[in-house]
């Protein structure tokens, strides 16, 4: 089934206007399943063809180049109805995947745990590998699962509390690791690996937690 794009405008105003014609944009009404969402038409200057995005909010935005036309905006957009509808179901399973949002009081619970237990079994796995951390901290990131500097001090993610205890453990051990190379090169891998053989198992793991 086409997706519909209804547009809500005067019918008395000349389809071959430019859409933008008295200012940057100029936004219409559509409908899809009677939920309505918006179609932005932007005119820029040094557009070269229509363009078409969906935004994160379910916003169509059609980029229309300096010569373009309402009409021919209108007819761009209908035609790529199909694109359009793909797009916006995937919003909807990237939203429905999304992770609720954490309180203040669940964030500061988790860094507390996380307090109690990442720094005793990171100097335990220091230790088994002939190692010694400087200084330890507990951070809450949202892109880093841990790092490490020259100086011995290493930072961890609060959320390594969450994952089972193999992942974290893979992630303490990779930073422990730039103690004795401060890169990913092969050799770096290799002292990776001899330390946690199931090192690729935990990074795939991490890279389907990261997607999802």
């Amino acid at each position: 089934m086409q997706l519909p794009l209804v547009f809500d405008e005067n019918p008395n105003q000349n389809p071959n206007e430019n859409p933008c014609s008295n200012e940057n944009q100029h936004a219409e009404r559509r409908t899809l399943n009677a939920e309505p969402t918006h179609v932005l038409f932007v005119r820029h200057p040094r557009a070269r063809r229509y363009i078409l995005r969906v935004g994160d909010d379910g916003t169509v935005r059609v980029t229309v180049p300096r010569w373009g036309s309402k009409r021919e905006a209108r007819d761009f957009a209908n035609g790529q109805r199909a694109w359009i509808e793909r797009h916006l179901a995937r919003l909807v399973v990237d939203r429905a995947r999304r992770p609720p949002q954490l309180s203040r009081d669940d964030i500061a619970a988790g860094m507390a745990r996380a307090k109690r237990e990442l720094p005793p079994r990171l100097r335990e796995l220091a230790a088994l590998n002939g190692l010694a951390v400087a200084r330890v901290s507990i951070r809450n990131q949202r892109w880093r699962w841990g790092s490490c500097n020259r100086g011995g001090h290493i930072c961890l993610n609060w959320q390594l509390v969450a994952m089972p205890e193999w992942v974290r453990d893979y992630v303490l051990i990779h930073e422990l690791m730039h103690l004795k190379r401060m890169d990913h090169s092969p050799r770096f891998w290799k002292l990776v690996a001899a330390a946690c053989p199931a090192y690729r198992e935990a990074r795939a793991w991490l890279r389907a937690a990261r997607s999802s």
